[in-house]
């Protein structure tokens, strides 16, 4: 049975005490109310949050803490940046690795995704790895060649065993503050085309264990139709992880899912 995962990516939001009160509340209500034990609550704070977010986090297979990026080096003269390793000494379990916004606006490409991929499973850290197009893509009638692309280019390296852990997070940027939406049969449509590339490189057996979310604009009033799909196994949830109750509610969506 695949894991549903949702996971809250804070972005740039939230200073400390800020950050230490959202985190609270979700441990509390996911504590309480999401039931199911085949769900993961995940949230993704910035940097300054993992340590302290990591030591207050209920010792609770069903809750995990996820770096948003990290470095595609080991160490050394890298000023800003946050290596792996660093993230590991935090408690943090998961990393964001591909994100549309580290991809746009810091023109990571599929070599650079590649290592850090590397550098995340060498600290025994999982990847939610990213994959998406743009409107130009989707209106091409290309999006499912680009996203295996992304695909291919980031992770078709790993051997089997280094794959499985693996998470992938589908992000039709097309849909994302465009005005435009993508409805849950498009998203079921590219999530079976993913599980389907995966499966002709490592074999149906990983492909139909592993967890692939959905990540274009999930809220409380769409996750249950986009989650009642076969191959949508959960969110990566953007705006909605900034209010808590906004956020247990898809939780709870992928109860009932």
């Amino acid at each position: 049975m695949r894991t549903k995962i949702i996971a809250g990516n804070w972005k740039m939001n939230n200073d400390f005490d800020a950050g230490l009160k959202l985190a609270s509340e979700v441990f509390y209500m996911a504590n309480d109310e999401i039931l199911n034990p085949n769900i993961k609550v995940i949230m993704a704070p910035p940097f300054i949050h993992l340590e302290a977010l990591s030591r207050r986090k209920p010792i609770n297979h069903k809750l995990a803490i996820a770096a948003q990026n990290c470095s595609e080096h080991s160490h050394g003269a890298y000023t800003g940046e946050v290596s792996a390793a660093m993230i590991k000494s935090t408690g943090a379990e998961y990393i964001i690795i591909g994100h549309s916004e580290r991809r746009a606006y810091h023109h990571e490409n599929g070599e650079q995704l590649a290592n850090k991929v590397n550098q995340a499973l060498q600290q025994e850290l999982i990847p939610i790895f990213c994959c998406g197009e743009e409107l130009s893509i989707r209106e091409a009638n290309t999006p499912i060649d680009f996203v295996k692309k992304q695909i291919e280019e980031a992770l078709f390296h790993l051997d089997a065993e280094s794959f499985k852990p693996l998470v992938i997070a589908y992000e039709p940027i097309w849909a994302i503050g465009t005005g435009k939406t993508a409805s849950s049969t498009q998203a079921q449509e590219m999530h079976a085309a993913i599980r389907d590339c995966i499966a002709q490189k490592y074999g149906k057996e990983i492909a139909g264990g592993m967890s692939i979310l959905y990540g274009g604009s999930c809220n409380p009033g769409n996750a249950s139709e986009l989650f009642a799909q076969a191959d949508v196994d959960g969110g990566l949830i953007g705006g909605a992880s900034l209010k808590s109750r906004d956020f247990l509610a898809i939780a709870k969506a992928l109860q009932a899912s």
